[in-house]
Parts: C-alpha cells; structure tokens; sequence
C-alpha cells in the first residue's frame, strides 16, 4: 500500500488563527510602541520622529529615576516575601483536616476580589482614624495614629503590604499543587529513621519544591515590575512621588501629560527590565537542574 506523504504546510495552518491573534494584539503594539518611543506624539498630531530625544529626556527627569528606584524597590521587597510566605500557608493547608477547604478558599480570596476594591478598602483601613490606627492606639503600641499613606517613609512600604496579601493566596496555589506531587513514601521513609518534621520540611520539601519557587518568582518579579492598580486607588503616585512606580509613571505621561513618545520610551525600559529578570531566573533554574 502507497503511503500518502506529510505535508508539512497543516501544521502551519492549525497555528495561523493563534499567530494571526498573536501578531494583531502582541508583536504589532509592541512594535507600534517601539517606534513611538523614538516619536513625538500627543495623539493628535502625526508623530515627528526624534531619534532618541525621548530617551535622554528620560534620563535628565528626576521623576522617571524615582519611579524607577520605588519600582526595584518593590522587587527587593515584595518578591522574596510572595516566594517564601506562601510556602508556609501551602504546607499549613497542605492536609485533608475537616474544614480545611474553607481555608484555603478564605486565603485565596484575595485573589479573586478585584484590586480597585481591595485598594479601597486598605484604604480606609490605613486612614488616621482607620481601623489599623484604632487598633494600634488602643493596644499602645503608638501615641499617635500613624500617616500610612500620607507619610512619604511609609506610603509604597504600605501599598507594598496590600501587594504581598492580595497575591499570597495565588501563589499558595501553585506551591500546594507541587506539595501534593511530593512522593508520599519520602516522607514515611523519613519518620522511620526518625527525622524530625523540621528537618523533613527541609531537606525533602524545600529541595523538591525549587521549581515551583522558580516559577513564583518569575511571575511575582512581573508582577511586581508593572503594579499599577494598588498605586492608582491608595496614593496616586504621592506624597511626593515617594510611591511613584514606572507603571504609574508611563500612565501619568501618556494620559495626562499626553507625551506618548517619553511613554513609550519608558515602557521599552520597562520592558527591558522585565525580559532581562525573566532570562536571569530561566537561567538560574536551568543551573539548578
């Protein structure tokens, strides 16, 4: 029997509807935003290529460096905490107790409750005569009600905290998903020889659990880099620009001083970023095994 041949243009075919989706919403804005960048353009006028006029604006605006500063430090901060707190509520949760699905629901709901009400409601609980404040003067541990938001040394460490509660439920996810597929018999072979739980949590757990601690901070790292939402709601950018991050930065520019060029400008710088932390974890984990 003649066997008919392959031909090597179907598998193309079955691809092009998702390329085609991929190219008109991804690779062509990204493009578009590329060549903006080296433009000036209001919306209004065609745009008038500057060459990198844009880019040395950048560098000579007080305003981008310390959009830049607030936003790494948001990675230092925030990732290491999205990383290793939800490895602990995953463990915690990691167990087939009576109940234990509601708690697992009631840590993830942050997840799904939308950020502008999330950043509303923090909010209110850091206002001075909030809910925080409330229960700090009637325990005694400050004399007078702490300015969360309104305090330039204490605004982005405070967004900070709305970040690390809103994304620990998602990541716990992930790490309960890598916690159930530990051989059970790891463990029972380690309470044989009689290692304590502690030492079971890390030298077993820990170690087995390094890939999903790659993913988590890759995901954390991007998501970190581009918080816009919790800054938008709770401080503006203010007081100061001391919560000012690059997101918020590229916004303000773009819609309300209506300089699309430094924008785009500011988001290649973004996106530089971004890719050259994502290539550094994909190579750190590819060391690791």
């Amino acid at each position: 029997m003649k066997l008919r041949r392959h031909n090597p243009w179907v598998p193309l075919l079955f691809l092009l509807p998702a390329c085609s989706l991929i190219g008109a919403f991804v690779l062509y804005p990204a493009l578009q935003a590329l060549l903006i960048s080296f433009s000036d353009y209001n919306m209004i006028q065609t745009p008038h290529w500057v060459g990198l006029d844009n880019y040395r604006q950048l560098a000579a605006d007080p305003s981008f460096w310390s959009a830049l500063r607030n936003t790494l430090l948001y990675l230092v901060v925030v990732v290491p905490l999205l990383v290793l707190l939800p490895i602990f509520v995953a463990v915690a949760v990691n167990s087939s107790l009576p109940g234990i699905t509601l708690f697992r629901a009631l840590f993830y709901l942050p997840v799904v409750t939308s950020l502008v009400v999330s950043g509303l409601v923090w909010k209110w609980v850091y206002e001075e005569r909030g809910i925080l404040n409330h229960l700090l003067l009637k325990t005694g541990l400050v004399s007078d009600p702490v300015a969360f938001l309104t305090d330039p040394v204490n605004a982005l460490f405070s967004v900070m905290a709305v970040t690390v509660w809103s994304g620990i439920g998602y990541y716990m996810v992930i790490y309960l998903a890598a916690l159930q597929g530990i051989p059970r018999h790891l463990y029972e072979a380690a309470e044989v020889e009689g290692i304590s739980r502690h030492q079971q949590f890390l030298h077993i757990t820990l170690p087995l659990l390094r890939p999903a601690m790659a993913v988590v901070a890759v995901m954390s790292s991007i998501a970190a880099m581009k918080v816009f939402e919790e800054v938008y709601v709770m401080t503006q950018g203010g007081p100061m620009d001391a919560s000012k991050t690059l997101v918020f930065y590229i916004y303000e520019t773009a819609f309300s001083e209506f300089e699309m060029g430094l924008a785009a400008a500011a988001g290649m710088v973004l996106f530089l970023i971004t890719l050259a932390l994502s290539l550094l974890h994909m190579r750190l984990l590819k060391r690791r095994h």
